[in-house]
């Protein structure tokens, strides 16, 4: 198994087709075949079927996808960082944000990295805590953006925000941040929620039973703009950061009131492995995030949100700045 046998195999699982296979890897129809026969010879299986739609994926093949697509991409890393343009910092950098927040940074951050590291090359993932963990763990990606991850040796953690988690209903409730509302109004009405064993799916139940407050679920979903839309149809209320549903309330179709309570409260922290070593352009790319973190929540503009960052780095070691 060798290189130009793993991207003949992921040129064909990407266009369905030998033919045009070669005209991507800009070779010859046979050569694109061969590499293929010895793959499939050296890996003991059959990678592809053919039917009326082209070249499809046997079982053995979405094995072989999954960890070749991982492979290549390393391999890819490592020949910029080996060999980088002179004078500046080069790579692929894959970076987890969560959805709450992802609108708001990722502007900001392509920006200055397109300004200060034109030649890193940035791939952002969105999703939530546990899907983030796992991708860090499996090398999907090279650092992310956490809500309390739990201790690990595997994880080496920078606290970055503190966040409010707020009531989130309808705009004809009024709730408003001058006004928090008690964790007994998490009662009141039905709850559209993360489905379990989402973080803040756990959260609000593990609090409402300690407090004795029972709470009625009305629907469930993993997707943030399916949670948003629910509660702006009036199906229920939910809970979640208030910059989630900044644009909504900023329309007029929902309103969010804080949650005064301390188990409310989470902080959003800069996660990496230490299982791997952080190249040049990683600490290049966590540098730049941290920066926009740092001024869009001391602006004001990251709402119910605060930096501690600061405060952290004081009393605690961090993962290194560029």
């Amino acid at each position: 198994m060798d290189i130009r046998q793993i991207r003949a195999f992921l040129a064909i699982a990407d266009t369905g087709s030998v033919t045009r296979a070669a005209e991507l890897l800009h070779v010859v129809q046979p050569a694109v075949s061969r590499q293929l026969k010895l793959l499939e010879d050296d890996v003991g299986a059959p990678l592809f079927e053919r039917d009326r739609r082209g070249m499809q994926l046997t079982d053995a093949g979405h094995v072989l996808m999954e960890r070749a697509r991982r492979a290549l991409r390393e391999l890819d890393a490592a020949r910029l960082e080996i060999r980088p343009i002179p004078g500046l910092i080069s790579g692929n950098v894959s970076l987890g944000l969560l959805p709450s927040s992802c609108d708001l940074l990722a502007g900001p951050l392509i920006g200055v990295l397109q300004q200060q590291y034109p030649q890193i090359r940035v791939s952002l993932s969105v999703g939530y805590t546990d899907h983030l963990l796992r991708w860090l763990e499996s090398g999907e990606i090279d650092a992310a953006l956490l809500y309390d991850p739990s201790p690990s040796p595997g994880l080496n953690v920078e606290p970055l925000v503190g966040e409010v988690l707020s009531l989130v209903g309808p705009a004809s409730l009024s709730l408003a941040d001058d006004q928090p509302v008690s964790l007994h109004a998490l009662g009141m009405a039905p709850l559209i929620l993360p489905s379990a064993p989402h973080r803040l799916r756990s959260l609000v139940e593990h609090a409402c039973a300690v407090a004795g407050v029972q709470v009625v679920i009305a629907a469930e979903t993993n997707a943030l703009s399916v949670q948003k839309a629910l509660v702006t149809q009036g199906f229920g209320l939910s809970v979640m950061p208030r910059v989630a549903v900044h644009g909504e309330i900023e329309r007029g179709l929902l309103s969010a009131a804080r949650i005064d309570n301390p188990a409310f409260h989470r902080r959003i922290e800069l996660a990496l492995p230490t299982t791997r070593r952080t190249p040049a352009a990683v600490r290049c790319v966590i540098g730049a995030l941290r920066t926009c973190v740092r001024e869009i929540a001391s602006g004001g503009n990251w709402l119910g949100a605060s930096w501690i960052g600061d405060a952290a780095a004081a009393g605690h070691d961090v993962i290194p700045a560029e």
